[in-house]
């Protein structure tokens, strides 16, 4: 696939401090990518950039060729042919539909304003419904004509800020696979920030995980999970619980944990390893010393999820919050004996 959006080096500052700082990034052609991170890490930041709410102050961006942003360029927002749907749609109270939907092409003929009006209408299942105003439709269906209109001018990049968060979370599944299905067929490409990660691996073909300003990871939704490059990345997709280590023997790789000795493939430059546990290569093992008590559980679809704290808490290896589902029922403060599976470990400095 062809590049559509390339960015390189891009930083804002906003009075005076420092919200992007060297961010790389790029998007290609049809492919839709979500943007996660903490709170105030500027995901939104980056997408009002894009779009040419915000000027950078370094750094260039190119879309579909055209250059938009550089030190001695900047394009205005209505010239990029870029598509937003914002949190709370925007939508124009005083209009209806219809009139919300074809706003941004008043510039075309009637007769192509109304050709893409129906045809937006019936991709989105909104027919029946052009004359009514926003506050007679379901949040569903004012989301779906927030998306038909940012579509009526037939964007090349369509930006969305948390597009699925006002959705109750029976209906929000089914639009944003609507949506995705929409997307491909109109093969327009997406960048969505979003705070959920479960949203990315419905919605996107690319996650980009962004922190204090940069983005640390970028690539497929499951190749990121399962092979992160950095604690903050793990730690904030929740991938697993961390279990603190001290080195034992330098020459051999070989580490202490709660769980007793590790040999790693290779040594950490850290001083305070943090092992990256994920609860399905943790084991509940039948007889032996317990190492582990049940800190609190819930009930999920996965059967009962588990909580594990040290039973020593004043030992440097010790550990809090350990995750791990099982359909075997326990009870608060009983104490079990928990071993690792075999697998290959992935060790980070917090």
């Amino acid at each position: 696939m062809s590049t559509l959006l390339n960015i390189k080096q891009l930083s804002v500052a906003l009075q005076k401090k420092q919200i992007l700082a060297g961010v790389d990034l790029s998007l290609a052609s049809g492919e839709i990518l979500g943007l996660v991170g903490p709170s105030g890490c500027g995901k939104t930041t980056l997408l009002n950039t894009i779009a040419g709410f915000i000027k950078q102050s370094a750094g260039e961006l190119t879309l579909d060729g055209q250059l938009l942003l550089a030190n001695d360029c900047f394009v205005p927002p209505e010239q990029r042919n870029i598509g937003m749907i914002f949190q709370d749609y925007a939508l124009f109270p005083h209009l209806t539909v219809e009139q919300n939907i074809v706003f941004g092409i008043d510039k075309l003929s009637k007769s192509e304003q109304k050709s893409r009006l129906e045809q937006l209408m019936s991709l989105l299942k909104l027919t029946g419904l052009a004359q009514r105003f926003p506050h007679q439709l379901s949040g569903g269906q004012q989301q779906r004509v927030a998306i038909a209109r940012a579509l009526a001018p037939q964007p090349k990049l369509l930006l969305l800020d948390e597009p699925f968060s006002n959705i109750d979370a029976r209906l929000r599944n089914e639009l944003m696979l609507e949506m995705r299905q929409l997307l491909k067929k109109l093969a327009i490409s997406a960048i969505f920030v979003t705070h959920n990660k479960d949203e990315v691996f419905t919605f996107a073909d690319k996650i980009a995980v962004m922190n204090q300003g940069g983005v640390l990871q970028t690539g497929a939704p499951a190749i990121v999970c399962q092979q992160p490059n950095s604690w903050q990345v793990a730690d904030f997709l929740q991938l697993g619980s961390w279990v603190p280590l001290k080195e034992s023997n330098t020459a051999n790789k070989i580490y202490q944990s709660a769980f007793g000795e590790i040999t790693l493939a290779e040594k950490t430059a850290s001083n305070s390893p943090q092992l990256l546990i994920k609860p399905q290569f943790i084991e509940l093992l039948p007889i032996g010393e317990a190492n582990a008590q049940v800190k609190h559980i819930s009930v999920t679809e996965r059967g009962y999820h588990y909580l594990f704290n040290s039973i020593i808490s004043n030992s440097e290896l010790a550990f809090d919050q350990l995750s791990f589902y099982s359909d075997q029922l326990l009870a608060i403060g009983d104490k079990v004996v928990l071993s690792l599976k075999p697998h290959t470990f992935l060790v980070f400095n917090k």
